[in-house]
Parts: structure tokens; sequence; C-alpha cells
């Protein structure tokens, strides 16, 4: 762990560059705790028997901006899923009029720099999965409407016309309706989120994007092998497209020998004939039998660091970010506790000889350009070319 010497100066940058994280499931995990009952979860007061965010650690944490997952899960699709990603929508929204001294709405760049002037956390909202549009270019922009400035494209399974990294190939990559869906978030001002992509659509995506892109939640696929985290060969595209890696905290992501702790772990359910995500009493007492005889490793700050410093080898300084994944993740990193935990990142970066330029451009810089980049072609396309009513079955038959 860093000096007290390290912690202050890291505490000190934040002040003046807080972080701009990528991606927080605390709305899925109201929905989940307290089916949107803020007030039996309220962030105001301590909630760390319950989750990792709330406003007294963000202010700790130094974030100054915060991506609000407006996740749902893939078993949600159609109508349905649409629905959720309203109802996931509406708690970002009443969390922010509820805690207005402290949260400010921002839908813009520059919303999120008054935000940081006024001291309050810029709070944007972000859908993961492609599912929340249900192939409709409308419901897209819509969402955009609401003020959903990235859309993922996949979340853990494919989805019509994009292909997923923790699913089996289906389209390779993006199908022509998925192109279009790339086109349309451009036009909008919508960044393309391709955290959760196969390798494939990541490609394709920035084949067509005329946009910069974001990962709000992945880190490096040479440092861990894992195919939620980019491959070199997306990181060096990322200069040319203007675009920005997050990297995540999540250790099944992040540490090799989480990676296969969790592969060993979930085979184990499986040989003993119980899906690998099963939470049963009985797939949970089997699970903590295997975790008692093989204890899960142990992720810590040093860990995420080794990530960014190849990300900024690779990508360059200007073209990384941070997106921790905190309320949608059962474990995290040692010292990465919850969204109070960035200034022990801070500092270990500063212990590796980051300057204090690099870190401001880490923290707030390359998000908030990012988003400004994505601005810019939106207002240039809007003058070129209408809305796309194109359909999935037009498209891709």
């Amino acid at each position: 762990m860093s000096s007290s010497a390290g912690l202050a100066e890291a505490r000190s940058l934040l002040a003046e560059f807080p972080v701009v994280d990528g991606h927080n499931d605390l709305p899925w995990a109201l929905r989940e705790q307290v089916t949107y009952d803020i007030d039996a979860r309220d962030i105001a007061t301590d909630q760390s028997a319950h989750l990792h965010t709330d406003l007294a650690r963000l202010r700790a944490g130094g974030v100054g901006a915060q991506f609000w997952s407006v996740y749902v899960r893939t078993d949600l699709t159609g109508d349905a899923a649409v629905s959720a990603t309203l109802e996931q929508i509406d708690c970002v929204d009443q969390l922010i009029a509820r805690y207005a001294g402290e949260l400010r709405e921002a839908r813009t760049a520059a919303d999120m720099e008054a935000a940081r002037a006024e001291g309050r956390i810029a709070s944007l909202k972000g859908a993961e999965g492609g599912h929340s549009i249900n192939n409709s270019l409308a419901t897209l922009r819509a969402l955009y409407a609401l003020g959903v400035r990235y859309m993922t494209l996949t979340h853990n399974d494919n989805i019509a016309w994009a292909d997923s990294a923790t699913d089996e190939p289906g389209v390779g990559g993006l199908s022509a309706f998925g192109r279009e869906v790339v086109r349309e978030m451009n036009r909008e001002g919508m960044l393309v989120d391709l955290s959760h992509v196969a390798a494939t659509t990541m490609r394709a995506a920035l084949d067509v994007s005329e946009a910069p892109v974001i990962f709000s939640h992945s880190s490096s696929r040479a440092v861990c092998d894992h195919p939620r985290n980019i491959p070199d060969d997306v990181l060096e595209r990322l200069p040319g497209n203007g675009g920005v890696a997050m990297a995540t905290f999540v250790p099944k992501f992040v540490l090799q020998a989480a990676v296969d702790w969790t592969s060993a772990a979930d085979e184990n359910l499986r040989a003993h004939g119980y899906h690998h995500l099963d939470t049963s009493p009985e797939a949970m007492k089997l699970h903590r039998a295997f975790e008692e005889a093989r204890p899960r490793p142990v992720a810590t700050v040093s860990t995420v660091a080794d990530h960014l410093d190849h990300m900024r080898e690779v990508a360059g300084i200007d073209h990384i970010g941070i997106g921790g994944d905190y309320d949608g993740t059962a474990f995290t990193p040692d010292g990465l506790d919850d969204v109070s935990g960035y200034p022990n990142l801070i500092a270990e970066l500063l212990d590796r000889g980051w300057s204090r330029a690099d870190l401001a451009k880490l923290t707030w810089h390359n998000a908030v350009r990012v988003l400004d980049a994505a601005e810019s072609v939106s207002t240039d396309l809007r003058g070129r070319r209408g809305p796309s009513n194109a359909t999935l079955s037009r498209l891709d038959g």
C-alpha cells in the first residue's frame, strides 16, 4: 500500500481532476435489493453493509463523474427489456432529484465541467446491452432523449445483430443492422461502448464508427487472458479512432489466477449437475466447499495498475480511463473494496512514476474529451442525414 504522502498527493490530484468512472451498477443493485425503495437504501447514509456505493464514499474516492449503468439482464427480452431499462433510467433520475446537492445530471461534456466547477458529481447514464432497444432504432433515439449517453452493444449473450465476448460466434461481429445501429448512435451522439463484445465485434464497430468509441469497463487481454478484455490490436486502433478504454477492477477479469480459479469453480458445479450460475442453496453449499479447499485468489491495487501500465503503453495516455464496475461484482481487489478506493490506485500509479498531467488525463480529461468529440460528430452527421428507420428484418433478412 502506498505511503501516507503518496495518498495525500493522490487526493490532492483528485480534488482538482476527479475520477470519471465508466460503469457503476447501483441502479440494478437498488432494483434487486429494495425494488427501487431509495428510502431503504438512502445513499446519503452509510450503505457499506449492502452496497459498494454511497455519497460519502464517492466523495472519499474523489469521484467527480459517474456513468450509472441502466443495465437489464439478458433474460429480459423484447418489450420487457425496454420497460426494465426505462425503470433503471427512472431510478437514476430519482437519485439525481433526491440528492441534488451532491449529484448533477450531465448529458454533455459541458455539463460535466459545470458539475466539476460546482463540486457536484456529474451523473450520466449508460445502457448495457443492445437487447435494451429491442431491435428498434426509434427506441435507441428515445433512450438518448432520456439521457443515455452510451450503449454497450451486448452484455454476456449474443443479440440478433452483435456477438458477445462470452457467447459462441453468431453473426461474426456485427450484422448489417448492427452496423446501422453504430451509425445511428454516431448520429445521435451516443457513445458506442465495446465492453462485453467479442473481439470481432470490437473490430467491426471500429471499422464503422465515425465517432470515438469507449470501453466502459474492460482491461487488457495481454495482461489477463479473459475474453472480456481488450486485445492489443484493438487497443492499438484507439489513437486513430480517438476512443478511450476504461480499465475495470473485477478480479476474475484482471487477475489470471482468478480467471483460472473461476473456470475451475464453474466446472466443479457443472460436474455435479449444476449450471455454473446456479445460486440455489445446494449449489452454493458445493461452491463454498470448493472455495474452502481452494481459496479464491485475491487481486490488488497493483493488479489493476499493471493493466493501466500496459494499456498506456499500447494505446497511449490519451486513450485510457477507469471503469470500476462497483455494485456489479461480488468481489473486488484489496485496496479497491468500494468507491472510496480510487486514491489508492492513483497513489500506486504515482509510485510507478506517472506524472500529474498523465493522471489528470486518466481520471478526467480523456472521458470528457471523448463525449465532447461524440457531440461534435453528431452535430455534423445530423446536418447531413436524417434519422434511420432501418429494421432488423429489412437489413438482415
